[in-house]
């Protein structure tokens, strides 16, 4: 039977001076009056899409502006008519967390909503099952897709078992970035970057990946080139707590639940994001990331009824993120960030007090991805083929 799949695309936008904020800054923003943003590209390519599904726009801006960043996305979505299109804004956000909250009292705080990465992917996975979407395909809005076949490839052996009876439910394609290459950046040298690049590490992983078949065991994961079957999210929800790489994290939390990720070397995209200017506050965002992964494998191993994801098991790559390798990565790289950028301030307050305050997150939230978890299944059962939600849309 033919997986009735959905294309789940969060978009990020700011209203003039006022950026979204929390938790902690997202890699890009769409401005209100950009004459040609990236959602408008990323829409336009999915035109030559043969079978494509619904689309689900998950539309993050502040609060504050939604009526009118919605208003600017409608005139994107109206340009593209052959699409069928569900857009969701802060109005029908509130409303499915509403939902969720009652399905889950206690633990859910803004665990399914459209602030902070993890929020936001979990919000695409309810709107999916509200509408009862066996298979989710993530795509990035700075993203294009490369031929009319995206979706054949896209679903190409999910919900089916590899030689060895393992189900592969969940599984990552990967990108070209601007000059065509899989490859990271590995022209970036100079003491700024010895102890924080994992260029060498990804690259050697992803040379080995590309050159065996075309389905293989995963310990990387693309997340605007992602596909997830209904089997693996029913159980397994994104992480709200972590600040950013909460695909790459995803990869983790499937191992915990006894299941794995998929890498696919044939399913591919391009992706072309804006030029980032400020460098620290991602550090940051990095190294809250990075000490909370390594604090939440730690305590997820210590259960008894959870399989461990330990460093050794991530080999070459992310393992030496979560070993006891990370402390002197970050203190070094912000030190001589601090004395050999121009964010002098950004990084030497990183280097004084970010590090310990990424410690102490880490301790306090050890444990919260796992208790969210608990209510997981139960949240989706009943958001799923849930008619008075779908009514937001045919409502609107």
């Amino acid at each position: 039977m033919a997986l009735r799949a959905a294309i789940v695309i969060p978009t990020y936008w700011a209203s003039g001076s006022e950026n979204l904020q929390s938790p902690g800054a997202y890699d890009h923003t769409t401005e209100l009056g950009a004459a040609r943003p990236e959602l408008e590209r990323c829409l336009a390519s999915l035109e030559q899409v043969r079978d494509l599904p619904r689309i689900i726009l998950l539309v993050v801006c502040p609060k504050s502006a939604t009526v009118e960043v919605a208003r600017r996305v409608a005139e994107i979505v109206r340009n593209h008519p052959r699409l069928t299109i569900t857009t969701v804004t802060n109005v029908e956000a509130a409303r499915i967390a509403d939902r969720v909250g009652d399905l889950a009292p206690t633990g859910t705080g803004e665990c399914v909503s459209l602030r902070g990465y993890g929020a936001i992917r979990n919000m695409g996975l309810a709107v999916a099952s509200i509408f009862a979407h066996d298979a989710v395909i993530f795509l990035d809005d700075d993203e294009v897709v490369l031929g009319p076949d995206f979706m054949r490839r896209a679903l190409y052996a999910l919900g089916h078992e590899t030689r060895q009876g393992l189900p592969i439910l969940a599984k990552s394609g990967y990108f070209f970035d601007r000059s065509g290459s899989p490859y990271a950046d590995s022209t970036k040298a100079g003491i700024t970057h010895r102890w924080w690049t994992k260029r060498s590490e990804f690259n050697a992983w992803m040379k080995r990946a590309l050159s065996g078949t075309r389905i293989s065991r995963s310990n990387y994961v693309c997340g605007g080139c992602l596909a997830i079957h209904a089997r693996a999210f029913a159980r397994v929800a994104f992480d709200p707590f972590i600040t950013r790489g909460e695909d790459l994290d995803y990869l983790f939390n499937l191992r915990l639940m006894g299941l794995d990720m998929w890498f696919d070397n044939e399913w591919v995209v391009r992706h072309l994001p804006p030029e980032s200017t400020q460098r620290a506050p991602r550090f940051m965002q990095d190294v809250y990331r990075w000490y909370y992964e390594r604090a939440k494998l730690a305590y997820a191993s210590r259960q008894n009824d959870l399989t461990a994801v330990t460093p050794a098991s991530l080999m070459p790559y992310p393992g030496p993120w979560v070993s006891a390798e990370l402390d002197d990565r970050v203190r070094k790289t912000a030190l001589v960030r601090a004395l050999f950028t121009r964010e002098h301030l950004g990084y030497l307050r990183i280097w004084r007090r970010g590090r310990h305050e990424a410690e102490r997150y880490a301790a306090a939230y050890q444990d919260a991805y796992l208790r969210f978890a608990s209510f997981w299944p139960g949240i989706i059962e009943g958001l799923w083929n849930n008619r008075e939600l779908a009514k937001l849309w045919e409502d609107a």
